[in-house]
């Protein structure tokens, strides 16, 4: 693609690399591939599920070797809260009224915002409520994030989701009483989070005997990718300049890469519940810690072997064995009749990548990625979250694959990033760059082409080796309208 120098010249102000912008504008033009799916994972078929025994097991595990780990709880908290109420809007502007909207005011008391909510409004009248909710002229929910929302109501105070996430990083990400928290926000309501985390901050580290520290970071605007019209070409604003947009939660693999921990947790900011429903989430993510140390343990004793020089034929078949029963790879077909040296080389190449547990819940119907065995670009199988999007659903065999899944991610990962010589791998080098989205926006009434990075949890991390855990459903409560928060698991006991 040639570019004026103009198009250089912003190219280069956003930190942006040329090369990439090329290889997204052939994306476009030749689309992505559809992922070749094997089979579903299921229980006892690349999925884990705990017995009580092992739970207590692992728990124990992680409590002891966390002392000499350095924890982190990284969270994805950019995500507008304008979505949640999507029918209000409607209301609001249009006059337009349905249940949700009508279950919204008849249990307007029931919400943990309604204190607040009652500062702004004189009289009974919907439209002023609307508009003390959801504009300026009120709390201006409409335009924060949803961290920023009071979520949970308890006697006498409500707690916002990100109060939530200190409250669980207390409660697991907790080691010698240092609490550390990551969370990735937008450029604009940095400061609304540093000034609610600064306000509440002693409150909680007097209550669990803790010491916080927190970061932030932003989605690097050179993670955005270029928008193109119907034609490939690149799309441009009423100025003439290149678009470029946000490359949805796979860009911030870039944020995640540039953490230092042994154990990190994930987990998405709408995804927490009041205090007396939290002990099922604690207990599991400390099973799953624990779970992961133990796994990293087993693939550090390998590696060591392995370095060595000329480990026997037997340890390597060994390996190779933990691979297939233990980390769930399938070598490719015709693997018996690789020569010794490259079934070493490929069992040191599949061992030496950063390591996940996948949280995975019972599938109710929630959109979203599932646990699924696919086929590598190298013939190998492994385990990977594929979304919906990423199958062929003209293809009868595949979509009937889609459809068998028992189980979906809820965005519950813990991940191991250090290799056996305790550095940090560069996360960016495991991901699929062919696992990209494209979809159709709109741009000041024009159609254009939108694409979106490798998906942080699905190709961004589709290198990776990984574990998919089954969890309880009670450990997944996200918040996608703002009537979730009537629901019992957000409500007071």
């Amino acid at each position: 693609m040639s570019f004026s120098e103009k198009d250089l010249k912003q190219i280069a102000q956003r930190g942006s690399d040329i090369t990439v912008i090329n290889e997204q504008i052939e994306n476009f033009k030749s689309g992505f591939p559809f992922m070749k799916v094997n089979r579903a994972a299921t229980i006892n078929d690349g999925m884990i599920r705990l017995e009580q025994d092992a739970i207590d097991q692992y728990i124990g595990l992680f409590e002891k070797e966390s002392l000499k780990k350095r924890l982190l709880k990284f969270v994805p908290a950019s995500g507008a809260a304008s979505r949640m109420f999507k029918s209000l809007y409607s209301a609001k502007d249009e006059g337009k009224s349905d249940k949700s909207v009508d279950e919204f005011f008849n249990r307007l008391k029931d919400f943990a915002f309604y204190k607040s909510l009652g500062q702004y409004i004189s009289g009974n009248e919907n439209q002023q409520t609307l508009e003390a909710l959801l504009t300026a002229k009120g709390l201006d929910y409409g335009n924060l994030p949803k961290g920023l929302l009071e979520f949970h109501k308890y006697n006498g105070f409500t707690r916002t989701a990100i109060e939530e996430h200190l409250v669980e990083g207390a409660l697991y990400a907790n080691n010698k009483g240092k609490v550390r928290l990551h969370f990735t926000v937008s450029p604009e309501h940095k400061k609304k989070f540093k000034t609610l985390i600064s306000s509440v901050i002693k409150k909680y580290e007097e209550q669990y005997s803790v010491k916080y520290d927190i970061s932030f970071s932003e989605q690097k605007a050179s993670t955005d990718t270029i928008a193109v019209g119907l034609d490939n070409e690149p799309f441009r604003d009423n100025g003439g300049n290149l678009l470029f947009r946000p490359a949805g939660h796979g860009a911030l693999l870039e944020n995640l890469n540039d953490q230092n921990a042994d154990v990190i947790f994930i987990k998405n900011i709408d995804n927490v519940v009041p205090d007396h429903l939290k002990s099922e989430t604690i207990t599991y993510k400390k099973a799953l810690a624990g779970l992961l140390l133990d796994y990293q343990k087993q693939i550090f004793y390998f590696l060591k072997r392995l370095e060595k020089p000329a480990p026997s034929h037997y340890f390597v078949s060994k390996s190779i064995r933990f691979l297939r029963n233990n980390l769930n790879i399938e070598p490719p077909k015709g693997f018996r009749n690789w020569s010794p040296e490259e079934k070493l080389a490929f069992a040191k190449d599949k061992l030496n990548r950063p390591l996940r547990i996948c949280g995975m819940v019972k599938n109710v119907g929630e959109p979203g990625g599932g646990p699924f065995w696919a086929l590598n670009e190298d013939g190998s199988v492994s385990l990977q979250v594929v979304e919906s999007a990423q199958f062929d659903m003209k293809n009868k065999k595949q979509k009937e694959i889609f459809e068998t899944a028992t189980h979906f991610n809820p965005v519950d990962l813990l991940c191991a990033v250090k290799d056996y010589k305790k550095e940090k791998f560069d996360l960016l080098k495991f991901r699929d760059p062919k696992t990209g989205f494209i979809t159709e926006k709109s741009q000041s009434g024009k159609v254009l082409k939108a694409q979106e990075l490798p998906g942080l949890w699905n190709g961004s991390m589709a290198n990776w080796n990984t574990l998919f855990v089954e969890v309880p459903l009670i450990t997944f409560n996200p918040v996608k309208t703002v009537n979730d928060l009537l629901r019992k698991e957000h409500q007071p006991a």
